[in-house]
């Protein structure tokens, strides 16, 4: 879903900004191959996995968390469905607490889910149908805000619906047995499964909510349980004594314990894992290798060996305010994706290694993606025909605001796209701002601003996560993310159309039309499809990037053992 500058871990959250594209290969791999990191082995059990981020506090309550199936809150917390991402293999929606990845109705409304036998949380107690229904109804209130929304829009009655501590359910989800949960849609929406492997799809029990403990102590349906949490300090996790792996396929629950320390200095924590010392042993860290260690890591063969370098993942992209002065005009933006210097905004952001030239809005590894070029030119740019173009428009631009989060490597990145629009007489001005007044002032009704500078990776590996958040009318404003303010009746009809087809070849087929009409009409520029380099300890095996989500796949780490 983290989730333009949005944790899509968030996607994760995923899903933040160019600072934390999240991609995920082959330790120095530039061939764009996704077969990332060690291959899988046999998984030893034992020992504390430690895992550094820079981020203060971990969200545990599955109705406000945008966590990726694979990271954080997936050793805590099952869903309906989760992801299965191994090395060169294309990621699979698989069953998690229910038998499969559900049942459609004919016309593609209709999804249902019958749960596994022998399904426990932490305290013993089984996990219900009923459970899955209340956790997704909660995730409705507005005192749980921020998590991933889409069955929100998808669900009849979703959009009036305020969550259940008034006592109202919403009867497009109903519970027939304890062991079946039944989906009604507005439409038929043939991506419904990976929907189902979001943090809202979590079991929450009815007896076991309070708002303000849960966020940070779930009760546990994974194989891990949150022992301790203090936010900016860290978090433990156990083991779950109650989870069975014969009803987990995925999850390899090596470590006896996990634990997470926030708020740390990503520079430091990658000094640490380039040292290979202390807990950084038997650890990994959550953010990429900055530039200045990544420099370093290279050169060093034994911290060589335990960099992670990702496949094509996140799209870097500039958008332009289709709504603001010259930039309503076709020409001008067609000019301004000749004048920008794709190279120089890669060496600003790390050169090579940071990603591919890109081209398209579905990124590589995504199913109905089509390799193409409407701009083509040198790496550098074509100046002369950006030129040409702005003649023929008529336009003067005048100095373009372009908006950029304030961190180093992304207003280097900014500054150069400032020069290579200024090779064409383009002026424009930088105003960087931190990550919340950057969003707010991108996503609300005013768009005062011409140009943005962002990323985005989808929150599951659907041309739907490329295309509908980002070009649909609908999502214009409102703290959503349509923030080039694009509006296509014709692009609207297709991503329509191919949201509710469940057949997904036919849908691939329907969005690559959309990509491709999207980009005649020139809203934004493709910039590169970014790589991430992370590092491992000399302890941890089975580190793994699957191709997507570009990230590594935490439930399935363990340590070296004997």
């Amino acid at each position: 879903m983290k989730k333009s500058t949005r944790t899509g871990l968030s996607l994760t959250s995923l899903v933040a900004a160019a600072a934390l594209l999240l991609t995920g290969c082959n330790a120095n791999d530039l061939s764009g191959d996704s077969d990332a990191g060690q291959d899988l082995g046999e998984t030893q059990s034992g020992g504390n996995l430690t895992i550094m981020q820079g981020a203060t506090d971990i969200e545990w309550d599955p109705a406000k968390s945008q966590n990726l199936a694979i990271t954080t809150l997936g050793l805590v917390e099952r869903r309906l469905t989760t992801w299965d991402a191994e090395p060169g293999k294309e990621t699979k929606v698989v069953p998690d607490l229910a038998k499969d990845t559900g049942t459609p109705s004919k016309d593609g409304k209709t999804w249902t889910f019958k749960l596994k036998d022998g399904l426990k949380y932490e305290d013993g107690s089984t996990i219900t149908a009923q459970d899955i229904k209340y956790g997704l109804e909660r995730s409705f209130s507005t005192e749980l805000s921020g998590g991933l929304g889409y069955h929100k829009s998808l669900l009849i009655g979703g959009d009036d619906y305020r969550g259940p501590y008034s006592g109202k359910h919403l009867d497009s989800i109903k519970t027939p047995d304890d062991k079946t949960i039944v989906f009604t849609l507005k439409s038929a929406f043939g991506d419904f499964p990976w929907i189902a492997s979001m943090p809202a799809f979590a079991p929450v029990p009815k007896a076991k909510d309070d708002i303000k403990a849960y966020t940070k102590k779930p009760v546990a349906s994974g194989p891990y349980r949150v022992a301790k949490y203090t936010a900016g300090n860290q978090a433990v996790l156990e083991r779950n004594e109650h989870w069975d792996k014969d009803t987990d396929p995925v999850r390899t629950a090596g470590p006896d314990t996990v634990t997470f320390k926030l708020g740390q200095d990503i520079t430091v924590s990658a000094q640490s894992l380039i040292s290979d010392s202390g807990d950084a042993k038997n650890g990994f860290s959550a953010d990429f290798v900055p530039a200045s260690q990544l420099a370093q890591a290279q050169q060093n063969p034994a911290a060589k060996d335990r960099l992670v370098t990702s496949g094509d993942g996140a799209l870097a992209y500039l958008a332009m305010n289709t709504k603001r002065g010259a930039l309503k005009d076709l020409k001008v933006r067609q000019a301004i994706n000749y004048a920008v210097d794709k190279n120089a905004f890669r060496v600003a952001a790390g050169g090579e290694i940071a990603g591919d030239f890109a081209s398209t809005l579905i990124t590589p590894g995504i199913p109905g993606r089509a390799d193409y070029d409407l701009y083509q030119a040198d790496a550098a740019g074509d100046v002369d025909k950006a030129k040409s173009l702005l003649a023929e428009s008529g336009q003067k631009p005048g100095k373009l605001r372009l908006l950029v989060k304030n961190d180093q490597t992304n207003v280097a990145q900014a500054e150069s796209i400032q020069q290579s629009l200024g090779r064409a007489g383009i002026e424009v001005s930088i105003k960087s701002e931190d990550q919340q007044s950057l969003q707010a002032d991108a996503t609300d009704a005013k768009g005062d601003y011409d140009l943005y500078l962002g990323s985005w990776q989808p929150d599951f590996p659907s041309a739907n996560g490329n295309i509908q958040p980002l070009f649909d009318s609908s999502q214009i404003g409102g703290g959503n993310y349509n923030i080039s303010r694009y509006s296509n009746k014709k692009v609207d009809a297709l991503i329509k159309q191919a949201t509710e087809e469940v057949d997904r070849t036919k849908a691939g087929q329907v969005w690559a039309q959309a990509d491709k009409l999207i980009m005649e009409d020139a809203p934004i520029v493709p910039l590169i499809y970014t790589k991430n380099t992370f590092i491992h300890g000399s302890g941890v095996e089975n580190f793994v990037i699957g191709k997507f989500p570009a990230y590594p796949v935490y439930f399935k780490a363990s340590l070296k053992q004997g």
